[in-house]
């Protein structure tokens, strides 16, 4: 053989080599979780649960131990909290450890809502995990309702969905709800998996709201439409949370407080690594958007369409 065809074989080789080992090795590293540089959940300090707290119904169901609440569904009752004074604005997360095995039918959740001061006319937004059976992972809804779009016949929800990049009960992680006056940003672990911009002050919530968590059955649509329902026979289905932030804007702070930001900018918006994160996040991640939701009357959210 030449030296000439064994120099081209080398680099034949070479070039074999160099490819199988990217596709073995970098390739998948591409799925793999970003930093987002930024963590907004080390910018707020943790409070305790009664700081900013207090149980709303099922007190037989709470437990608080070393700032560790402990919630629980079982046949007779659910549970759930609210913050003691309302917002306008702010970071309000909390670190949660879901139930592990059935738990079909199981809304564990975290949200913002003013619907005790404006019922048939409220405005919420929405962290839900949607319960499952084993083998399939837990859902984690993103909601937003505007001036009574959750209430009775006029539910026009705008859902986002994600299956996440981890398990969920096995540790507690962060997740959080960041709602200044130009958008509402949606965190888990410091990514950002969900930015609603306001686009009109008719698709975006602007009146005071409370920070809640509870843990309920709604086995009427929780679990893959309804297919599956809570089973009592697996109770009681448990959710801790822990790590409690809590700041932002009360309802009745003067108009100098200034809503707080998400990023590393003070004037808000997401930081260049950030918004690398939040892509990583719809691509990989996201199994449900109400936007690109064919079957959905889009005339009710226009700013599916608008720029």
């Amino acid at each position: 053989m030449s030296s000439s065809s064994s120099f081209i074989n080398t680099i034949v080789l070479f070039i074999l080599c160099f490819f199988i080992i990217t596709t073995i090795f970098l390739v998948p590293l591409t799925n793999a979780q970003p930093s987002p540089g930024f963590s907004p959940s080390n910018k707020f300090r943790t409070i305790g649960f009664f700081q900013g707290f207090r149980n709303l119904w099922g007190p037989q169901h709470q437990k608080l131990e070393q700032n560790q609440l402990t919630i629980w569904l079982d046949k007779s009752s659910g549970s759930g909290f609210k913050s003691n004074r309302a917002f306008r604005s702010g970071y309000f997360g909390a670190s949660v450890k879901l139930h592990p095995g059935y738990t079909a039918g199981v809304i564990t959740s975290l949200y913002l809502s003013n619907n005790e001061v404006h019922p048939g006319n409220h405005d919420e937004v929405d962290i839900e995990f949607l319960g499952t059976t084993p083998g399939k992972p837990y859902t984690l809804q993103t909601n937003v309702y505007v001036r009574g779009s959750g209430d009775g016949s006029r539910i026009v929800g705008r859902e986002v969905k994600f299956n996440l990049w981890f398990d969920p009960t096995a540790n507690f992680h962060h997740y959080a709800i960041l709602w200044s006056p130009r958008e509402i940003i949606f965190l888990v672990d410091d990514i950002p998996i969900r930015r609603y911009k306001k686009k009109s002050d008719s698709t975006f919530p602007v009146r005071p709201m409370w920070v809640y968590g509870s843990v309920w059955d709604a086995s009427s649509w929780a679990t893959e439409g309804g297919k599956y329902k809570a089973d009592y026979n697996y109770q009681p289905f448990y959710a801790r949370y822990t790590n409690f932030k809590l700041s932002g804007c009360p309802e009745n702070a003067p108009n100098s407080c200034g809503a707080v930001s998400a990023s590393p900018n003070p004037a808000g918006g997401l930081s260049r690594p950030q918004n690398m994160a939040i892509q990583w996040a719809q691509k990989n991640h996201m199994v449900y958007d109400y936007c690109k939701d064919s079957r959905r009357d889009h005339s009710v959210t226009p700013e599916c369409f608008m720029a």
